[in-house]
């Protein structure tokens, strides 16, 4: 972690000196923001490789704090709160936190979060691309392009997240295999994802979203198991 720069946004002093000491042991360069309002502006001027959110925070709390800096940046989110209902943390990854946090929390799991979402962000190896089937998988107007990481649809380039383009190739690729959240968190998000299971039907909802304008849906849902990517026959390539 040396020479990892996180920006920690709290308006709590006892919980961000907390972070301050542990964080210097890790030799993790900290940049620390007292509000949303502050959060944004340091993230855009900072560029950390981490944001941690507190959800309370004055002046814009962490929801909108993190919905702003979406717009600019992929930078990974935690948020920290003390609600631990599945509502806020629900709320939370759909607007696009990478993971969430509930208080109190010692500083050595928040730094081993943070470690856990480099590790899931890593990009793969070169022998591991190589030994990818095809380069591409095509259903009509959806093309995926595997080593570019990107899709289009009728032409249209569609911005997808690292994890929902993710977990997009995995269904595509296994299409009419009907997958667990279990199964789908332990391929997409691995072993040591500290999250909750329902962060994959947030990201299944923006991968439908992305999706919306095919003229068939991809992504379905077998209810009481999971979900599956299947297209009807007539309508793949």
């Amino acid at each position: 972690m040396n020479g990892t720069k996180v920006l920690v946004a709290d308006d709590d002093v006892n919980v961000l000196e907390i972070i301050r000491l542990y964080f210097a042991q890790q030799q993790i360069d900290l940049v620390e923001a007292h509000n949303g309002e502050e959060a944004v502006r340091l993230a855009e001027e900072e560029k950390p490789d981490a944001i941690i959110l507190d959800v309370m925070m004055p002046k814009m709390d962490g929801y909108e704090a993190c919905r702003e800096i979406r717009k600019i940046m992929d930078t990974p989110i935690i948020m920290l709160s003390a609600k631990g209902e599945e509502f806020d943390r629900v709320l939370g990854l759909e607007l696009g936190a990478d993971d969430y946090v509930t208080k109190p929390f010692s500083p050595r799991e928040l730094v081993a979060r943070i470690k856990a979402i480099f590790r899931r962000m890593q990009p793969r190896s070169a022998e591991e691309k190589d030994t990818t089937p095809n380069n591409a998988l095509q259903f009509q107007d959806l093309h995926i392009d595997l080593q570019g990481r990107q899709v289009t649809i009728a032409g249209e380039k569609v911005q997808f997240r690292p994890k929902e383009f993710d977990l997009l190739v995995f269904l595509a690729r296994s299409q009419g295999s009907v997958f667990t959240r279990e199964q789908l968190l332990e391929q997409i998000w691995g072993y040591d994802f500290f999250g909750d299971i329902r962060t994959v039907d947030v990201h299944v909802k923006k991968i439908r979203q992305h999706l919306a304008q095919l003229p068939y849906e991809c992504i379905h849902t077998v209810w009481g198991v999971g979900y599956k990517f299947e297209v009807e026959a007539s309508c793949s390539a």
